[in-house]
């Protein structure tokens, strides 16, 4: 038996559409960047840790389009959304300094860290890993990405969430502790960051719960807009 063979067939990972763009980006792995927004860390009763940008991962196969109606996950009954700032990496870097973080940038995207908020607290109380509040299926909703050179700088760019039309979020991505650039930098020390990697930048104030029928859109400013409605558990 050839060794390439495989024992059954291999799982197809997400692509997220570029505009302009008649290829998608596919995705490897998803980095997200936790309590990157002071006034979040503040709403979830905890510090800025301003000494290092810490983070906590997502399946690829979490990855879902942006516009689908999706059920409501099993397992919780607190069930949040996060608004993002999601970075496309476009070619491979290592130990990157944080001036030349910029060059290895394929594009940005609006994004939905969708969470399972009751087991992350649960799990944050007892000192454990948040895969269960953070890693589930269908829970990192991503919009279409916009190249880098079309997006220019990351700044002055306002970022807002409405649930059923009622803004629950608005900052700006200048208020991000820890920049794009920086944020690249430091990951890339760990990992050797590759074309298909995205990282999610963390969430502003406001997040809150959502139930069955609720529809979330959320923007940014140059960007395609990132939408969600909650379906019925199943």
């Amino acid at each position: 038996m050839s060794a390439n063979k495989t024992l059954f067939p291999a799982v197809e990972f997400p692509a997220i559409p570029v505009r302009g763009e008649q290829g998608a980006y596919p995705v490897h792995r998803i980095f997200c960047v936790g309590r990157n927004y002071a006034d979040h860390a503040k709403e979830m009763g905890v510090e800025v840790d301003r000494e290092a940008p810490f983070y906590f991962l997502k399946s690829p196969l979490s990855t879902v389009t942006s516009g689908l109606t999706l059920s409501y996950p099993p397992g919780t009954a607190n069930y949040h959304y996060e608004m993002e700032l999601v970075v496309a990496i476009g070619r491979p870097a290592f130990r990157v300094r944080t001036t030349d973080a910029p060059s290895v940038v394929y594009g940005y995207a609006a994004g939905l860290d969708m969470t399972r908020r009751d087991l992350q607290l649960d799990a944050r109380a007892k000192g454990r890993p948040w895969d269960l509040g953070k890693d589930f299926e269908q829970s990192a909703v991503v919009a279409e990405i916009t190249k880098a050179e079309d997006f220019g700088p990351v700044g002055a760019q306002r970022i807002r969430l409405e649930v059923d039309g009622q803004v629950r979020q608005d900052a700006h991505l200048a208020d991000l502790v820890w920049s794009v650039p920086e944020i690249i930098a430091h990951l890339s020390g760990f990992y050797h960051l590759v074309p298909g990697d995205l990282v999610f930048t963390g969430t502003p104030a406001g997040v809150g719960p959502v139930i069955a029928g609720n529809v979330i859109r959320g923007e940014i400013d140059g960007l395609e807009p990132v939408s969600l409605t909650i379906g019925a558990a199943e």
